[in-house]
């Protein structure tokens, strides 16, 4: 299965993907993808909504981070949107990924859902600014995603731009500079338009791309030139090897 997922990505452009991790647990097989394909890399982190999982310290995040396939420190954040009572263990989970990618100076891949105003502020309070990051499946208004570019972040947008309701969603990619957008598939889940409701695949970036292209005035080529570029500016680590093709990336 996944050799015929990977061929159908380089058919369609994708040349480089990165691999996000949500649980300790899941990790050695996230950096084992990694280590076997000179073209994915890896992230260690813990979900914000992961339950009864390895409660991960800075300094396990630190010491798992320090591997070369290994370039952000994620998937974290805050997503209250099914979680219910004192929510400060979320919260603090939050803390010390944004610690760890400090020490580790790697960027954060950062997701909120119903959290903005205590996203953004963990942020500030912890300095995510010297980590940087990218604030992953973007779906927040215009203002939050201008404070989270205040503080050094990219938006990347999934395949949720591309749904009918998204118009406010489509505004904010229109907006967003384009030094600091990035796409994604967030696979297996959010397939875009016209695979909405089907299992999410690294090939199905291109209509992300698209429909960003189509909000900003551009072209899908523009759009992945663009997006691969600050896919490297921002996740230093990464290198160019693999596929010589042109990319749009997931995340």
């Amino acid at each position: 299965m996944l050799p015929a997922i990977l061929a159908r990505a380089a058919a369609g452009g994708v040349s480089h993907m990165l691999c996000v991790s949500v649980t300790l647990e899941a990790f050695p097989e996230v950096r084992a993808l990694a280590e076997q394909h000179d073209n994915i890399f890896a992230s260690v982190g813990v979900h914000p909504s992961e339950r009864d999982v390895t409660e991960p310290t800075p300094e396990q995040l630190l010491a798992l981070a320090d591997h070369p396939r290994v370039v952000a420190i994620g998937e974290t954040g805050l997503d209250y949107y099914r979680s219910e009572g004192d929510l400060r263990w979320q919260q603090e989970r939050f803390r010390n990924h944004i610690r760890a990618a400090r020490s580790a100076k790697k960027p954060l891949i950062v997701h909120t859902r119903e959290a903005p105003a205590d996203t953004l502020r963990i942020m500030t309070e912890e300095g995510a600014r010297e980590a940087g990051g990218v604030m992953h499946c973007f779906t927040e208004s215009w203002e939050v995603a201008r404070a989270a570019l205040d503080l050094g972040f990219y938006i990347s947008l999934s395949g949720i731009v591309t749904f009918r309701s998204a118009d406010a969603l489509r505004d904010v990619a229109r907006r967003v500079p384009a030094d600091r957008l990035l796409v994604e598939t967030d696979c297996p889940y959010l397939a875009p338009v016209p695979y909405r409701g089907k299992t999410n695949e690294p090939s199905y970036v291109r209509f992300v791309a698209e429909q960003v292209a189509q909000a900003r005035g551009t072209s899908p080529d523009v759009i992945a030139e663009v997006t691969t570029e600050n896919f490297f500016a921002l996740f230093q680590t990464a290198t160019r090897q693999g596929p010589n093709t042109s990319t749009r990336h997931t995340a």
